[in-house]
């Protein structure tokens, strides 16, 4: 244990909110996460754009996809669809991961530790500024094609994917009600994130690491001989957001999968504490 934990910390009324407020101005200001969430907002644009010039009764790609033409806000589930197997995980690894391993790399994480917050209050702050994150990228690809779709194809009355056709303001809720999901899927992976950066000082390591636990998970997901474990797996119900898309919404297997999702935040985020508490931090 450092010296500046011998001593119970101070505490000052609106410290965590300024290091919250601090940390996040310090990740939105930061160039490398401003072109990251640049690609983010290129997957939209180039998706409406290549359906704009495609023939619509070729025939090709998913159905899914032919349904663009007629409405843009399909635009917006497309493009969550296509980013969530590689470009938002790898985006949520590099700032999860980076979020203590990359304090300490910089010998800053043991100045931040004598501030009026203990480390318990810091790794909270820490996971705040990241699942604020990782809801802002999902935003980010949501918004983007909300108004690519707009622009390109205009917005109209939703046909569910049960063929029901709703208005545009409840097609409007219930692409929130995707973002929000998907941003709850993707925390479960961000504390992970947040977890082995506590294990180590090299914050590309624990970048790709966390990268690996979704490549890895996909990985198993794919092999039909392993369809048992399938269910408990963090990558299996990614994709589940098309059961808002429904004109009967299952309420109980999307909390099932909102709950395992959060499961695996709360595990990850117990170890990252159990180990941000006890480690010696010499840098």
């Amino acid at each position: 244990m450092s010296s500046v934990e011998l001593a119970p910390p101070t505490r000052y009324r609106g410290a965590f909110r300024r290091l919250y407020l601090a940390e996040m101005r310090l990740v939105l200001r930061r160039r490398r996460n401003l072109i990251l969430l640049g690609v983010l907002a290129l997957v939209p644009v180039l998706i409406g754009v290549a359906v704009k010039v495609s023939d619509p009764g070729a025939g090709d790609g998913p159905q899914f996809l032919g349904r663009i033409t007629g409405n843009g806000l399909f635009l917006v589930f497309t493009a969550i669809t296509v980013s969530m197997p590689f470009f938002l995980p790898l985006v949520i690894g590099v700032i999860a991961g980076d979020s203590i391993a990359g304090e300490a790399g910089l010998g800053t994480l043991r100045y931040l530790l004598t501030v009026p917050v203990s480390r318990g209050r810091l790794l909270a702050m820490k996971t705040l500024a990241v699942a604020s994150f990782t809801f802002i990228a999902v935003l980010v690809v949501a918004l983007v094609g909300l108004l690519t779709g707009s622009i390109l194809f205009g917005l109209h009355s939703l046909v569910l994917l049960s063929g029901d056709t709703v208005g545009l303001g409840s097609g409007l809720l219930r692409s929130l009600g995707v973002v929000v999901y998907v941003t709850i899927a993707l925390f479960g992976l961000a504390a992970g994130g947040v977890f082995i950066s506590t294990l180590t000082e090299n914050a590309i390591a624990a970048m790709a690491t966390t990268v690996s636990i979704a490549v890895f998970s996909a990985l198993l997901d794919a092999v039909p001989q392993l369809s048992a474990i399938h269910p408990g797996l963090l990558t299996d119900h990614w994709l589940s957001f098309g059961e808002l898309l429904r004109s009967s919404i299952s309420w109980v297997d999307l909390a099932r999968w909102t709950l395992l999702h959060l499961a695996y935040a709360a595990v990850f985020l117990s170890l990252a504490w159990s180990r941000m508490t006890t480690k010696d931090v010499t840098s």
